[in-house]
């Protein structure tokens, strides 16, 4: 049976506009200014540059009622004229949105051989025949950014078959694999792991006591070295603290990552954008949006005055109509931008003022110890905007500080009651942590459950998981492998 009903709902949808702001305020200040050269380069009624915006809020608002379709000549009114590049120069199309007293720094790009170039270059140094030679790249292809080979031979013999047409064995892979590939420089470039590449290193230096028993204990007790068990290694090869204490110093000068130092100097290097700066002026703090957040814009004089002729025609065809529509939502888009831009200067300063004020005591002073707890909620009523929209500001945002340039996001943190009942940051905690780790006896490194016993002593009661959880975010390994002798 079709019975026919009315439901009456209430839905909260975001506008455009409103989606539009959002994804502008989570933009860092690089990302920002390329939103924004995108948007100008899109939209040719936004307009850069110091000329005073024009009002047309009332031309938008008029009503076109009129539906002739009589002719006009094409001098009363030329679309193209607007929409042609001729007309936007490329200076118009540049945000070139800094001060004056701003400096101008570009970042260099990298030029050069690449890593796995350079090891394909010195094949040519080798004489070996057109079969080894198509392993030997095959390989040096399949060497990782670190200089290794992470794969099984057999998987390589395969891919060498199914890949390069090349039908060959084990045997033959690994004998290139061996005396040419990992003959290349870097030295330890093409081991299978720690241990090979290790080993490698110490065998292509000069042959000296320490680094022939380096290598003895490498080969047959590497487990039990990178795991510091030392005692067990004093036994087994039956030698002297002072010499085993030789070979670990002569093992800690070799290179893990082989291929990371070549790989990573041919990097574009980073450039952090801070999006804000603090400044300390007569002990007061002083806050500033980074100016290429605040670009001057405003809408095009040409598309402006053109939508006014229109009005101003007595003769108007279809044509001439639907180009003036057009415009019309180019200049629509070109307000709503400009509005967004100015409402995102100003979320951007709210929320980090409000942060900067709760934070007052470490941007005075720097020290972390300092720093309150804080949760994005604490930030969000105090400035009377969503949790979700403190978040989209502090996420990949950096402020620059007397103390260095820092990532907003880190100045949040959970809280922990201490012994006297007040409040801490768990990154003071952590700040602790660190220093007492630092100052340890290496010898007799502490235990979990020691540091958990010292930072009670402290005024921190914390159990000994939380202390391994914050050890490990700490990224400190855990006290047997902080061993020194």
């Amino acid at each position: 049976m079709l019975k026919q009903s009315l439901q009456y709902k209430l839905l909260q949808k975001l506008s455009p506009q409103q989606i539009q702001l959002m994804k502008l305020i989570q933009l860092p200040t690089q990302a920002f200014e390329a939103r924004l050269k995108q948007e100008i380069e899109e939209n040719p009624a936004l307009d850069t540059g110091k000329e005073e915006e024009e009002k047309f809020e009332d031309t938008l608002a008029d009503e076109y009622e009129d539906e002739g379709t009589e002719k006009i000549d094409a001098e009363d009114i030329n679309i193209d004229e607007y929409l042609s590049d001729d007309e936007y120069p490329s200076y118009k199309t540049q945000a070139n949105n800094y001060a004056a007293d701003d400096e101008d720094k570009q970042i260099p790009y990298a030029a050069g051989t690449t890593f796995h170039q350079s090891l394909k270059n010195q094949l040519n140094t080798f004489r070996v025949d057109d079969e080894e030679r198509a392993i030997a790249e095959f390989l040096v292809g399949s060497i990782d950014d670190s200089g290794y080979i992470r794969r099984a031979i057999i998987d390589l013999v395969d891919d060498l078959a199914f890949t390069q047409n090349v039908f060959t064995t084990e045997e033959k892979v690994l004998k290139v694999l061996t005396n040419v590939v990992q003959k290349l420089d870097p030295t330890g470039v093409g081991a299978r792991d720690l241990k090979e590449c290790l080993i490698l290193q110490l065998k292509a230096k000069k042959t000296t006591k320490v680094r022939a028993l380096a290598i003895k204990i490498l080969e047959t007790a590497f487990d039990h070295f990178a795991k510091k068990h030392y005692k067990k290694l004093l036994e087994k090869f039956n030698v002297s603290e002072d010499e085993l204490k030789e070979v670990n110093v002569e093992i800690s000068k070799l290179n893990p990552k082989p291929g990371g130092s070549y790989a990573g100097n041919n990097k574009i290097a980073e450039q952090i954008v801070p999006d804000f700066t603090i400044r300390i002026i007569d002990g007061e703090l002083d806050l500033t949006l980074n100016s290429r957040n605040a670009p001057e814009l405003h809408i095009s004089r040409e598309y402006n005055n053109m939508l006014k002729g229109y009005q101003e025609s007595k003769e108007k065809s279809k044509s001439q109509k639907d180009a003036v529509t057009f415009i019309k939502q180019k200049l629509d888009a070109a307000k709503w931008f400009i509005d967004a831009i100015k409402q995102r200067q100003q979320t951007l300063m709210v929320t980090m003022n409000a942060i900067m004020q709760y934070q007052h005591d470490y941007f005075l002073t720097g020290d972390e110890r300092k720093l309150k707890p804080m949760i994005l909620k604490d930030i969000a009523d105090q400035i009377n905007m969503d949790i979700s929209t403190v978040s989209r500001v502090a996420n990949s945002k950096y402020v620059s500080t007397p103390y260095g340039t820092k990532l907003i996001k880190v100045f949040f943190s959970e809280s922990m009651k201490n012994s006297d009942g007040d409040d801490v940051s768990t990154r003071e905690i952590k700040k602790i942590l660190e220093t007492v780790i630092e100052d340890e006896d290496k010898k007799k490194p502490l235990t979990d459950e020691k540091l958990s016993k010292l930072l009670k002593e402290k005024g921190y009661p914390i159990a000994r998981r939380t202390v391994a959880k914050y050890r490990e975010q700490l990224d400190i390994p855990v006290a047997r492998l902080r061993k020194e002798m």
